[in-house]
């Protein structure tokens, strides 16, 4: 079995389709860094309830932005295709807004393959530990509009989302 890709040039299919993980060794160690973010909808009450500081639970937001940071940390233990990384640092923001919680991450490394699934994946946990906080409030909360705003560093260099209407 071989590790080159197929002709289609996809990267994680061997030349017999099957899954691989990447050979990153060849890549240079750059700076990298990418920043994603999504929003939990929520119901007025909900929002209330959390600029009020009187979720029952606790402080969702602070809570939130912990499991963001650890989700970013575990990205390999639950996407099967990434590498580990040495992540430099996690920053978790999670912001109450009228329409719920809009959460931004932007995550940093100095390695051979980039952060971007790690934002994701830290703005994915601290939107469901979101709702499992306030879900005795709001049973219809739900998160939305996930997506990477920003990368920076390795081949491709910089890349900014182009919709005016970034989440």
């Amino acid at each position: 079995m071989t590790s080159e890709p197929p002709p289609t040039g996809l990267t994680h299919l061997n030349a017999s389709g099957e899954a691989r993980m990447v050979d990153v060794s060849d890549k240079p160690v750059t700076a990298r860094s990418a920043t994603a973010a999504g929003l939990v909808r929520l119901s007025p009450t909900a929002v209330a309830t959390l600029r009020d500081g009187m979720v029952p639970k606790g402080d969702a937001l602070a809570v939130a932005r912990i499991a963001g940071i650890q989700g970013a940390k575990r990205t390999p233990d639950l996407i099967p295709l990434c590498h580990p990384l040495a992540i430099s640092g996690v920053d978790v923001d999670c912001a109450v807004v009228d329409e719920g919680v809009r959460i931004t991450a932007t995550v940093r490394t100095t390695d051979r393959t980039g952060v971007e699934m790690e934002a994701l994946t830290a703005v994915a946990v601290a939107g469901l530990t979101m709702i499992d906080m306030i879900k005795a409030i709001d049973r219809d909360a739900m998160i939305t509009e996930v997506a990477v705003l920003a990368k920076e560093g390795g081949r491709s260099g910089r890349y900014v989302r182009a919709e005016p209407d970034q989440p």
